[in-house]
């Protein structure tokens, strides 16, 4: 008993960080007004936003917005982790927000 108690405590200990950094990963498009500034970028949110567009623009809107961004669109969102071209696309806004 104590080494099936021992497995299983050991198993969830390496279970959970994984599961702590599971993010969905969020490709958006916001602006900025006078100048004009438009800006493509990848957000990592909650696991738990990724199937709906409506929950991720409703948790990244306001961080933009602290910023001084206005959200335009929620392009895509994903579990998985983005393209070596997707993170240089986003530049600066990998991840920022």
């Amino acid at each position: 008993m104590t080494q099936m108690l021992t497995a299983l405590t050991l198993t969830l200990a390496l279970a959970l960080p994984a599961a702590s950094e599971a993010a969905c990963f969020v490709e958006y498009k916001a602006k900025r007004d006078e100048p004009l500034k438009l800006q493509y970028g990848i957000a990592a949110l909650p696991v738990a936003v990724c199937p709906s567009r409506d929950s991720a623009a409703a948790q990244l809107g306001p961080r933009l917005d602290r910023a001084g961004w206005t959200l335009l669109t929620v392009q895509s969102l994903s579990t998985a982790e983005p393209t070596a071209k997707m993170k240089a696309n986003a530049g600066e806004f990998y991840l920022r927000f």
